[in-house]
């Protein structure tokens, strides 16, 4: 079915309401320019709120400087949504050069670091304090090896534990069991991507890449629990060769230049969701189908608001295309992502967006 041309910015009022309740969905969507300041910013921007008589909205921040704008110093609206911020980024190199190494807070400060920023960082990022942070990376690179048969004593003291004691006991925090009962566990890697539409999760294992979706969804605590349930894998932060994949296959995405991902995939979810989300990435690029049209291309005509509830559930945001499911007079309706990034996401497909737009300005990173 064909789509009707889709605008590359959000209403305004719907983007004045983004704007004012600072929602990080928004960030790389659209950016705002204060009349009584000159100055451009995200829409996530912590400073104060101009009256709406004073904002106007652009597509891009190059329209911003064009107008006259000038990037606003505090939510620096010329660095890609989520970046990692400078000062921060020695200690993240650090880590992965020597993940087995514990840094206390007494590293951080010859490295002219406070340890409460640090902290406070990795808390809002991560959910884990900086010491929560290493713990968990250094029970991962644990795990694996236990699982692949190592001895557990040297296992141990060979990722910066200064007993056996108390490793157990963090590994039975993490993991939920002690390290000798715990073979069939694995550990699933997780980390960032930021993109164009705001920062991503991924998940990934040896056995494909499980997840990866939009940082702000509410539904991504449910996806982990689902995730650890179904594949008694345990989620630790650090890096996995399909993080790298993915992010290479999304960079070509987003500039146009990948219409489809070649990525080992392996979301967990029961027989039914798995036949919808083979079915979804059968519908091509750059077009949709409709609910109705999704059921009756699985042979099961009458599934449709079965078909809508697994749709709902993929694991695999933009790899596994749910968003290319439209409502049956051609309407964009649900989206877990949020409606306006399901409308970039179609405009970019179809070819509506500029370049420098899809690219938003600048190539996707990672952060740890």
């Amino acid at each position: 079915m064909t789509m009707p041309p889709l605008h590359h910015l959000p209403p305004r009022d719907e983007m004045l309401r983004a704007f004012l309740e600072r929602d990080a969905a928004y960030d790389g969507l659209f950016w705002t320019g204060v009349r009584t300041t000159g100055i451009f910013c995200r829409p996530t921007c912590t400073a104060r709120k101009p009256k709406p008589e004073n904002v106007e909205f652009f597509a891009e921040s190059g329209q911003a400087l064009f107008a006259g704008y000038r990037p606003c110093k505090r939510c620096r609206p010329l660095r890609p949504s989520g970046a990692v911020p400078e000062w921060i980024e020695p200690l993240l190199a650090r880590i992965e050069s020597d993940p087995e190494r514990r840094l206390r807070d007494a590293d951080l400060r010859d490295m002219g670091l406070q340890p409460a920023r640090v902290r406070r960082w990795f808390k809002d990022t991560h959910g884990l304090t900086f010491h929560g942070y290493q713990r968990a990376r250094r029970l991962g690179g644990a795990l694996d090896e236990i699982r692949r048969g190592r001895r557990v004593s040297p296992t141990a003291f060979d990722h910066g534990f200064d007993s056996l004691s108390g490793f157990n006991a963090a590994f039975a925090r993490i993991v939920g069991d002690a390290p000798t009962r715990s073979t069939d566990r694995r550990p699933i890697w997780i980390g960032r991507i930021l993109t164009p539409l705001g920062p991503m999760v991924t998940a990934a294992s040896d056995e494909g890449l499980h997840l990866l979706e939009f940082a702000d969804r509410r539904q991504l605590e449910t996806q982990f629990a689902r995730l650890v349930r179904r594949t008694k894998g345990v989620p630790v932060p650090g890096e996995h060769p399909l993080h790298e994949r993915a992010r290479e296959e999304l960079t070509r995405y987003f500039e146009g230049d990948l219409s489809e991902f070649t990525l080992p995939l392996a979301p967990a979810g029961t027989e039914f969701q798995q036949a919808v989300w083979t079915a979804l990435r059968g519908i091509p690029y750059g077009a949709t189908r409709s609910y109705a049209e999704q059921a009756r291309s699985m042979g099961r005509p009458t599934a449709v608001r079965a078909v809508a509830r697994a749709n709902g559930d993929n694991p695999l945001a933009i790899i596994v295309p749910c968003h290319r499911v439209v409502g049956s007079d051609g309407s964009l309706t649900g989206y877990g992502g949020g409606l306006h990034r399901k409308r970039w996401l179609l405009d970019l497909e179809n070819g509506l967006l500029p370049p420098t737009l899809a690219r938003a300005e600048s190539p996707l990173h990672s952060s740890p």
